[in-house]
């Protein structure tokens, strides 16, 4: 007996030292550089919101945090670069709710489950969607748009940045809530892809105001509704995709998080998303966000993983609707 109760005492010693220690390292961090890894190219809102955020961390942590963009393989690359860094708080991993969510369900043989790897850290924004349009076309509301692939059956087109992104999976759930049937024409190139769609060799796409302003404010862009409940006070004469005949209840959002390798430390959690909820506050930051429309996210970890459930039974559907494999 007594051999047990010295056994759980020491069990408990240990638990103990080991929860100051953790302590311990959440009050020096960071006691040297720090690096973020995004899937997301140089120059993308995502990037651009990052760098903003990173460059306030430095300032706040007086150590530098790095940003390095590692693009391409539906953000594997990016994810190979990080799933096996120590658990430290010093690699940390930008994704969106699609590198969360739909990844496991576009490549089922790999049997990779996002968040089996990665521990959430903290929520950064949400961004929504506008249908946009050449500013040639002859289209003014959602239901010309719906009207002209039905007449045009399987032969009207609409583009993404790629099989399996937001863009894509977006216009899936449009075709099984109207029944219109269209042809998905993916750019490896969000330049690309919004400059075909101002020529007019590509019909429509879904696209954030920052990856299609450029084009938009040349003049060769029109946006015929925004895909969320409400109209966003960055675009006010855009109406939701209900009120120009879109589907109702149709929506189509990303939210933005940074994860670490499994295994962090939850008090280095808690560091972190504290001083990244901080650096959110600022004003320039804030106005950053406002100008891309990027809704700020207060969430929890309980939080980002319970949207990302509800948004991986969503894809789950929409890539058995549209066939859709990577594999």
């Amino acid at each position: 007996m007594k051999n047990l109760v010295r056994t759980a005492l020491v069990a408990v010693a240990a638990i103990t030292l080991g929860l100051a220690a953790a302590s311990a390292r959440a009050q020096d961090y960071p006691a040297r550089a720090v690096t973020v890894v995004t899937p997301f190219p140089a120059g993308s809102g995502p990037d651009a919101m990052l760098r903003l955020v990173t460059d306030r961390l430095s300032k706040l942590w007086k150590q530098q945090v790095l940003v390095e963009n590692k693009p391409g393989a539906g953000g594997f690359i990016a994810i190979e670069a990080v799933r096996r860094a120590p658990a430290d708080g010093y690699t940390l991993l930008q994704l969106d709710s699609e590198h969360l969510a739909a990844l496991p369900h576009l490549y089922k043989h790999r049997n990779f489950v996002t968040l089996n790897v990665f521990d959430p850290v903290s929520a950064l924004y949400r961004t929504p969607f506008l249908l946009a349009v050449s500013s040639q076309s002859k289209w003014t509301s959602v239901t010309d748009l719906v009207a002209a692939a039905k007449e045009r059956s399987g032969k009207l087109t609409y583009g993404s940045w790629g099989v399996g992104s937001p863009a894509h999976l977006g216009a899936v759930g449009i075709e099984g809530r109207t029944g219109a049937s269209m042809v998905h024409v993916p750019f490896r190139d969000m330049g690309q892809l919004f400059s075909a769609v101002a020529m007019g060799d590509v019909d429509w796409s879904f696209g954030t105001i920052p990856s299609s302003q450029g084009v938009y404010k040349a003049g060769k862009l029109k946006y015929l509704a925004v895909a969320t409940p409400r109209r966003i006070p960055q675009m006010p004469d855009v109406p939701t995709l209900a009120e120009a005949g879109g589907p109702a209840g149709f929506e189509l959002s990303s939210f933005v998080v940074l994860v670490a390798p499994k295994g962090i430390p939850a008090a280095l959690v808690t560091r972190v998303d504290a001083d990244v909820a901080r650096v959110l506050t600022d004003p320039d930051v804030k106005t950053q966000l406002d100008t891309f429309a990027f809704e700020r996210l207060g969430w929890t970890r309980a939080d980002i993983l319970r949207n990302t459930d509800a948004k991986s039974l969503e894809y789950r559907d929409l890539v058995a609707r549209g066939g859709i494999s990577l594999e």
